[in-house]
């Protein structure tokens, strides 16, 4: 896992933010936090619960990010994953996706689901990747608008369901050009 950490832009007087990946002792608390936004908001039930606790062997696979404040206080969660590897589920080999966004709901509203996002469009970028893709389902409104700002669009012909019932829509951003708003 890359080591790169970045500091999230915030308005005056909030705390700053800190994108980094996640360290061992937190992995228990990432799997929760992650768990428990999923089951709460109805976007997992059953046997997807204990994969999302699993935050030790996504680590162990893949990239496990988090969003912290300047105590270290967890906010938020994300899994960046090339494609190829155990949790790419959608991207192709020369793409990366990222899974498992999460954000505390005490924390929302502060840009940390969109810091994580990013960070996963730069680590991609630094990889060489084509393309960053996503699956979401079509009830995450929220999800959907920060893809939609952030210059992701939709891949219909990518759709998939992992089980019956469980309907995902693929979203891609192309890396040859920078996302709106990005800087430099």
């Amino acid at each position: 896992m890359t080591g790169v950490v970045a500091r999230a832009a915030e308005s005056p007087g909030a705390d700053p933010i800190e994108v980094r990946p996640a360290r061992p002792d937190e992995y228990q608390a990432v799997g929760t936090l992650t768990a428990d936004v999923y089951a709460e908001e109805g976007f997992a039930h059953g046997d997807y619960v204990a994969v999302l606790r699993d935050a030790a062997r996504r680590a162990a696979v893949a990239d496990l990010l988090v969003a912290v404040d300047d105590a270290g206080c967890l906010l938020g969660t994300v899994t960046y994953a090339a494609g190829g590897t155990p949790f790419a589920d959608v991207a192709r080999s020369d793409e990366a996706e990222f899974r498992m966004l999460a954000v505390a709901p005490s924390a929302r509203g502060r840009g940390l689901g969109e810091q994580l996002v990013r960070a996963c469009v730069e680590r991609a970028r630094r990889q060489g990747r084509r393309r960053l893709v996503l699956s979401t389902q079509p009830n995450m409104d929220a999800a959907s608008r920060l893809y939609d700002r952030l210059g992701f669009v939709r891949a219909p012909d990518r759709d998939w369901s992992p089980e019956p019932g469980v309907n995902l829509r693929v979203f891609a951003l192309g890396l040859t050009e920078r996302p709106p708003g990005a800087a430099g």
